[in-house]
């Protein structure tokens, strides 16, 4: 996927003399720019952010990349800063994007601790951390998380069908800013169905290939 990229966010209600930010200042603090000055990459970030920077909409080629994933990370932090991070998993299609800013998905029942539940309770701000072996591609979603509890229709909705799991609730996850990083020092990894997928195409090319051959030998053969 391509490094797509949107307008800034717009100036709030009231300060529309004030200057644009960039979508990237949810990430790019005035330490972290002071930080990039200093190690001699602040120059390219700021062109970057005079272009556009990151994106803060979800487009129809992100909503095609998230709905692939089978696989997610999300980081919460409690009101006194200590950072968490989850794991979440699924059969591809278990991350829904509902609109342009808003992911969704079905907590299933686990463990029972409430790490991250808790923490969004305390600060609900939260990132999204995806990375496609495969293409060796990463992607990185900053936002706000909230979880509903008790909405059946919701639940029924996204939860994704004939999956053995046990829904319990849903995370709704309020998108800020994403951005792709580049395929540098990822490995490349596969799933193991797409393997197998991928071993049992050649096994019947095989097959078809030993038939073929041995009926040509036997059209061979003297009468």
């Amino acid at each position: 996927m391509s490094h797509l990229q949107e307008p800034p966010f717009a100036p709030a209600s009231g300060t529309a003399t004030r200057q644009r930010r960039p979508a990237s200042d949810v990430a790019f603090t005035g330490t972290v720019k002071a930080i990039q000055a200093r190690k001699g990459s602040r120059p390219a970030y700021a062109r970057m952010e005079a272009g556009g920077s990151w994106a803060s909409t979800i487009t129809a080629e992100l909503k095609a990349e998230i709905e692939a994933q089978t696989s997610v990370f999300l980081a919460t932090a409690n009101a006194a800063g200590q950072p968490y991070i989850q794991h979440r998993g699924g059969p591809a299609g278990f991350l829904r994007v509902l609109d342009e800013h808003t992911i969704a998905f079905v907590d299933f029942a686990g463990n029972r601790q409430y790490i991250s539940q808790g923490n969004l309770e305390e600060n609900p701000k939260a990132h999204l951390f995806l990375i496609d072996y495969a293409h060796r591609r990463r992607i990185k979603v900053w936002g706000t998380a909230r979880v509903v509890e008790g909405d059946a229709a919701l639940l029924q909705r996204l939860m994704p069908e004939d999956y053995r799991a046990r829904p319990e609730q849903v995370m709704l996850f309020t998108v800020t800013a994403w951005d792709v990083n580049c395929p540098q020092h990822i490995p490349q990894r596969f799933e193991a169905a797409d393997v197998e997928a991928a071993l049992r195409t050649r096994d019947e090319r095989i097959a078809a290939l030993e038939a073929e051959i041995g009926r040509l030998r036997d059209a061979a053969l003297p009468a």
